[in-house]
């Protein structure tokens, strides 16, 4: 009888395990990902993404779009939405594209809107816009989704915003009425010249997304999370240097020899350095999945797809 019981306690057991196996995949309304121009083969059709942003069309200094990615060599498999990824990646070109003055607005939009012409939807990437181009952004955005349609997919990317700010052009609420979606890059809490520390939070995270249901109807808020880790070494010697800084390196390093190469003094010595590492990996990916699980957030997104630790994705259901 003893051993009856044990077997039936045993069975219960591990069906217990696989209903909690079960219970730990997560699905989402939509799902996001990105991939990078170059590195296709990092993405699988298979993946459960039903939203790949295909990075990138970059604006140049001519105000031009020289390089669009090819959605064909993404595999023709892949049965979710595609969307192209467009970047500007400084101030000063961001207020040359985005101030009318300048003549160049009205044809980056043309080429944004012909470019995205395979695709299902464009994604505005403009990460360093000058406060006083904030109308100008929203015309921007306004010319954008008339010139590409409605029946494309407008979204954009905005910083991890914990309340309101003031001049803020990324400003949530502010943005909404122009696009259909809003990426959250919550990520990049601290970043390669910060002290060390966690790329996103957990208690950082949570506060992100409770500014953003405030601010925004849900269905179009998309909540990114990191794959990428980062690393910091103390001490770090990858500085440029006082005289005096030197020196003093060479004086706590056991005075290195100092040779001269065309009579330009250098030197080499070997140190102890600490290396310090924050890195998401499937554990703490699906503590991010389930505290937007219950924070009732239904879309979320991933910069970027390749960097992640896969296993992962047995955690995650494609999205209805």
């Amino acid at each position: 009888m003893k051993k009856l019981t044990l077997f039936f306690l045993l069975a219960a057991s591990c069906a217990a395990l696989l209903f909690s196996d079960e219970e730990r995949k997560f699905q989402f309304a939509e799902t996001w990902g990105y991939v990078m121009s170059g590195y296709e083969n990092e993405f699988s059709p298979d993946i459960p993404v039903t939203d790949l942003c295909y990075f990138s069309a970059e604006i140049d200094q001519y105000g031009e779009i020289p390089f669009v990615p090819d959605r064909k060599k993404l595999p023709e498999s892949y049965r979710g939405r595609v969307h192209l990824a467009a970047i500007c990646e400084s101030r000063s070109l961001s207020h040359f594209v985005l101030e009318p003055k300048y003549g160049v607005t009205k044809k980056i939009v043309r080429s944004l809107a012909e470019a995205a012409k395979d695709y299902d939807g464009l994604q505005i990437d403009f990460e360093l816009i000058p406060p006083r181009d904030e109308k100008n952004f929203k015309s921007f955005l306004k010319m954008l989704r008339k010139s590409i349609g409605k029946d494309k997919m407008l979204s954009i990317c905005v910083p991890a915003r914990m309340k309101p700010k003031q001049d803020d052009v990324y400003d949530y609420a502010s943005l909404e009425p122009y696009v259909d979606r809003i990426f959250i890059m919550a990520y990049d809490q601290h970043w390669s010249t910060s002290k060390p520390g966690p790329v996103a939070g957990m208690d950082w995270c949570q506060k992100i997304a409770d500014h953003a249901l405030k601010e925004l109807p849900l269905e179009k808020i998309i909540m990114g999370m990191p794959f990428y880790g980062r690393t910091w070494t103390s001490p770090s010697y990858s500085k440029a240097w006082y005289n005096s800084g030197i020196n003093r390196i060479l004086r706590e390093n056991k005075s290195p020899r100092v040779q001269r190469t065309d009579g330009i003094p250098h030197f080499s010595f070997k140190a102890e350095v600490t290396v310090t590492g924050y890195f998401d990996d499937k554990d703490s990916l699906a503590q991010r999945c389930q505290m937007l699980k219950e924070k009732n957030i239904i879309n979320i997104g991933f910069w970027r797809i390749g960097q992640e630790d896969k296993e992962f994705w047995t955690l995650l259901q494609a999205g209805q």
